[in-house]
């Protein structure tokens, strides 16, 4: 049978199809003289109104074409110096964005110095006796504490007074838990009042006015009552140090089995900390708000009275030994202002630049700084796009997306580490982690192309190791019987970095550009700045279409 087509019925009454925009811009049936001349001067608007967009458009096109964009990549292991790094880029580029978020800062660094203080008791905490630890099953596990004291005599410490250390330091591990809530907890609203803290009570989103006219409040603080050794109708007495940062037994932060904080880079932290609305006059030299530290409840005043005790302590001799004996490098550590402590407990006292510098705030995800140099600048029409990806071994695998189109890596590794282990594995050496890192990042074929600068960083604390008599070769076998001086070991690590890149890259016409940095060091780092910024303008990125 032939294959019949299917038969389309006729539709009734078609009509001739008319063009829809013909239809609308039709002008209207019965149009006086006058509405005719509206309607032509209103499309005669909407026609300039139309050009002056497409224009604009295309103006912005072409700028975009125009606009030549630089990308760095800071990286290397936690605690390296990236975020150092970066901000001697914010202060160099935008100091007056640096400037602007100096009172944030201050909450860190009160946050720094009460870490610190925590990490020495724990280093001085007595050993227990484990014939009296049944003694400890009444406790209950709830409680948050990594040092339990019984007053029976169980439990002794060989640093005389540690017990009235512990006391006497207490309000500070209160402030230390609602200072970390206010930086951490990605449930506190974002209205909330500039430096309100939230309260240390079961009810913490009972909110109290402010005090003073003009400046944000804090919430009270709940002292902890008084505890009396010698009362035999009280039950045993505890001292309970709620739990800190973790890390390894050979790294210079603290040992405690919480976790480090850690703030994620969607929360605005310094908004949190930022001044109020109802702002009060200006100190014309520093910028900061007149007034401030006459809050009652500002955590100024807890650190403030607190410092006798906290310099009393680090000034120990018998401390000093203990944290000899255990490897414990305050000293070396981000976030050190225990040479400080009468400055920066001070009741007037507002971050200077230096301060801001060496703080420490650990942070989950990618930190992004954006500056444009100067007008007047050879340079000037780019812009720059500096990307700070966290260095703990948990992140690492978010580097490889930023890794398209960047232009050059900054990478930092800190020679001064040559004896001490990763916070997240005690088992890796960090030097020898910072060493994997760089092989992984030289030997990658999609960074063939791109421009690498590595700083041999914290040659500062790599001398002062060097001058209290820690040899290398005790900590590295391959150095052998070499002299034990900073210049010989920073050439040796600066060959051994070398040779590495030569080995795995795999671009053997690539320059490795290797700076000795000491990333605190402002003028000496704006200098390296400066000339990293020239070498990658005019360097290899000639070929990217950058000049």
């Amino acid at each position: 049978m032939a294959n019949r087509r299917p038969q389309v019925a006729p539709t009734a009454g078609r009509r001739e199809s008319i063009d829809p925009l013909e239809r609308a811009i039709r002008p209207p049936a019965n149009e006086s003289p006058e509405e005719r001349e509206r309607r032509l001067r209103a499309e005669e608007e909407a026609r300039r109104i139309s050009h002056t967009i497409d224009r604009m458009l295309r103006e912005d096109d072409k700028e975009r074409r125009r606009k030549k964009v630089v990308k760095i990549l800071l990286l290397g292991q936690s605690e390296s110096g990236k975020s150092t790094t970066l901000k001697q880029f914010q202060l160099l580029h935008t100091p007056a964005a640096f400037h602007a978020e100096r009172l944030a800062w201050r909450f860190v660094i009160y946050l720094n110095l009460v870490r610190s203080i925590r990490r020495i008791l724990e280093a001085i905490a007595p050993e227990p006796d484990t014939n009296g630890l049944d003694e400890l099953d009444d406790i209950d596990s709830n409680e948050t504490a990594t040092i339990v004291i019984i007053g029976n005599g169980r439990f002794s410490s060989s640093i005389p007074g540690y017990e009235n250390y512990c006391r006497r330091l207490a309000p500070l591990f209160e402030l230390e838990q609602r200072l970390m809530r206010q930086l951490t907890d990605p449930e506190e609203p974002d209205e909330l009042e500039a430096t309100h803290l939230p309260s240390s009570s079961s009810s913490h989103q009972h909110r109290h006015p402010p005090k003073a006219e003009g400046y944000g409040s804090f919430t009270p603080m709940h002292r902890a009552p008084a505890v009396s050794m010698s009362d035999p109708t009280r039950s045993p007495p505890r001292i309970t140090i709620p739990p800190g940062m973790s890390s390894s037994p050979t790294s210079p932060v603290a040992t405690s089995p919480g976790a480090e904080p850690t703030v994620s880079t969607r929360k605005n932290w310094r908004k949190a900390f930022a001044l109020g609305r109802n702002q009060s006059p200006k100190n014309a030299h520093s910028g900061e708000l007149h007034g401030w530290w006459e809050d009652p409840h500002d955590p100024v005043h807890v650190l403030n009275r607190c410092a006798p005790t906290m310099s009393e302590l680090w000034r120990d001799p018998r401390v000093r030994q203990r944290l000899a004996e255990k490897r414990i490098r305050l000293e070396e550590s981000s976030g050190f202002y225990l040479d400080e402590i009468d400055r920066v407990t001070a009741k007037m006292y507002f971050p200077k630049d230096e301060d801001v510098l060496r703080a420490r705030l650990k942070t989950n995800g990618v930190i992004e700084h954006v500056f444009s140099l100067p007008k007047n600048n050879e340079y000037r029409g780019v812009e720059w796009r500096i990307y700070d990806v966290g260095g703990a071994q948990s992140q690492r695998h978010a580097w490889a997306p930023y890794f398209e189109d960047v232009n050059a890596i900054i990478f930092l590794a800190p020679i001064s580490a040559f004896d001490q282990t990763l916070a997240e594995d005690p088992t890796v050496n960090r030097l020898e982690d910072s060493l994997m890192l760089w092989t992984s990042v030289v030997s990658n074929k999609l960074l063939a192309q791109v421009n690498i600068i590595l700083f041999l960083n914290k040659c500062d604390l790599l001398k002062r190791k060097l001058e209290s008599g820690v040899r290398l070769s005790h900590h590295m076998i391959s150095y052998k019987d070499r002299p034990n001086d900073y210049e010989s070991i920073a050439n040796y690590f600066r060959r051994k970095f070398g040779w590495v890149h030569h080995s795995y890259t795999p671009n053997k016409a690539r320059e490795c550009y290797v700076h000795f940095t000491s990333v605190t060091d402002t003028m000496r780092t704006h200098v390296i700045i400066t000339n990293v910024r020239d070498i990658i303008l005019t360097g290899n990125l000639k070929s990217s279409s950058l000049m």
